[in-house]
């Protein structure tokens, strides 16, 4: 994707947000709307960074997830604890539009910096809250993390094999829904600001996203008492849906949702006579089969190999994709095209390879203007550019605030 240039605005241009949160859902959403122009400054602890600055692997003794999520971010330092570290604060907070933050609920307050004081600084602020259980109820004040929202949700309950136990993803799952939530949530506060005038207050639980996207569970034990068992890659609600390993080695993922393609995968497996059994004319009734249709499917899958299958089930027009590790996500064709894995320049580590903005617009595209910062790289700037002097800048660091 094209980056933004002066010719072609970011529809986020003029949005001021101050980046207050850690690990990961906040500084996600952060990074969303800096991806569509936002000006994001990133506030750090001065001697406790951003831990996402160290999670995973790391280059030349940087970290790497740091230049993805830090990405379009400046970078500054602010102990929020200190006296001049509150002041400081409330001056960057009359001068910004959303505030995303990550405490547990009443630190912000123990600094005497809770939305009465913010949004006295400035009525038209919107304080983003990301917690893992929300401002109010139980388990407010408990360490929240995606893991702890993977479980509680159901995703875990659901999540493997029959007889095997519940299963957690190997990645931020709940943290990413939150952040794509949270960003959500940001525009339309901020919608709501343009037809009020005044700011307010976002409460977002990484408990109840991931929630929403697992679908209509609650309706189903609600009104039948129905609970979701874990069924592996099989479907309850169409088959055949499996992945399935090829003649090479490698693997397959076929999906049948739609009547149409279900059938047409039956003709090419060589199984039309199934096409013709009572149960195979819906999805729910299909998933009752599913041994053999698995088995259908499965073994004529087993004597070809994987390009061979895929080009058979495009023929077919039926519904196919190869099951892919990073290595063959960096070679896609399509996300090629779209140019989903973009390159970046970085003053640091040179070109890096990482995903783009998460859509395209066509008159006011984002873009990626830098990836992470190192830490506190921006302090000076930002406080100059708010009117602090020198001396103020030296007093601050004099006293630990910075």
């Amino acid at each position: 994707m094209t980056p933004t240039t002066a010719t072609t605005p970011a529809p986020l241009d003029g949005l001021r947000v101050l980046d207050l949160a850690t690990l990961f859902a906040g500084p996600l959403a952060a990074t969303m709307l800096g991806d569509f122009g936002a000006e994001v400054i990133k506030v750090e602890h001065p001697r406790r960074p951003d831990p996402s600055r160290g999670h995973g692997p790391s280059k030349d003794g940087i970290g790497l997830w740091w230049k993805l999520l830090g990405r379009n971010k400046r970078t500054m330092t602010l102990d929020l604890s200190t006296h001049g570290g509150r002041a400081t604060l409330l001056r960057l907070a009359a001068t910004t539009d959303v505030i995303i933050e990550n405490f547990r609920p009443g630190t912000l307050e123990k600094w005497d910096l809770g939305w009465e004081e913010l949004s006295a600084a400035n009525p038209r602020l919107v304080l983003t809250r990301v917690t893992g259980f929300g401002q109010f109820g139980p388990y407010s004040r408990r360490p929240g993390f995606g893991t702890l929202a993977e479980a509680m949700s159901g995703f875990a309950a659901i999540t493997g094999e029959p007889d095997a136990p519940p299963t957690l993803p190997p990645f931020g799952l709940a943290d990413s829904i939150a952040g794509l939530a949270t960003a959500y949530a940001v525009m339309t506060a901020l919608a709501g600001r343009d037809r009020t005038g005044r700011g307010q207050v976002v409460d977002m639980a990484i408990i109840e996203p991931i929630l929403t996207v697992l679908g209509p569970q609650p309706l189903w034990y609600d009104q039948l008492g129905h609970v979701q068992p874990r069924t592996g890659n099989r479907s309850q609600n169409n088959a055949p849906r499996n992945t399935y390993r090829t003649a090479d080695g490698t693997w397959v993922a076929v999906s049948t949702s739609a009547q149409s393609v279900a059938e047409r995968v039956m003709r090419l497996v060589g199984r039309p006579d199934l096409i013709t059994e009572p149960w195979f004319a819906t999805g729910a009734d299909r998933a009752r089969h599913t041994d053999v249709l698995d088995e259908a499917v499965g073994s004529w899958i087993a004597r070809h190999t994987r390009a061979d299958v895929i080009a058979a089930f495009e023929k077919a027009e039926a519904a196919v994709a190869p099951v892919q590790d990073i290595t063959d996500v960096m070679e896609d064709p399509q996300y090629a095209a779209l140019d989903t894995i973009t390159t970046v320049d970085d003053p640091e580590l040179g070109p890096l390879r990482m995903q783009n903005v998460l859509f395209r617009l066509t008159d006011t595209p984002g873009g990626i203007r830098w990836a992470g910062r190192p830490h506190g790289a921006d302090t000076d700037t930002v406080l100059t550019e708010l009117g602090l002097t020198v001396g103020e800048i030296t007093e601050l660091r004099a006293e630990g605030a910075l």
